[in-house]
């Protein structure tokens, strides 16, 4: 059993950054097989960041770090330079577990 719950989201303005938090409790094998999604209105799923290299838009590249804390059993997303089109609710996912997600506004 595998429970994932992301915090952190919230409403920041064009340029600004949030972490983005998911704690991660129960068979959490590898690590590397962690990955942060987002989806939009009305938009698919899309890869956001990962350890074990999938491709992520090249509209992320360059402002979105994923990393971990083992300690903790936490994984992080450090967004920076934000956009409005990073709107989106943002999940934590392991294999085919998800998070509730957390809401990303960018708005001014």
């Amino acid at each position: 059993q595998v429970q994932l719950v992301e915090s952190g989201g919230g409403l920041v303005q064009p340029g600004g950054s949030l972490r983005l938090s998911c704690e991660y409790f129960g068979s959490i094998f590898s690590i590397n097989a962690m990955a942060w999604y987002r989806q939009a209105p009305g938009k698919q799923r899309e890869l956001v960041a990962s350890f074990n290299g999938g491709s992520s838009p090249d509209s992320v590249k360059g402002r979105f770090t994923i990393s971990r804390d083992n300690a903790l059993n936490t994984v992080y997303l450090q967004m920076n330079s934000l956009k409005p089109e990073d709107t989106a609710v943002y999940y934590c996912c392991y294999y085919d577990y998800c998070g509730q997600g957390t809401q990303v506004t960018v708005s001014s």
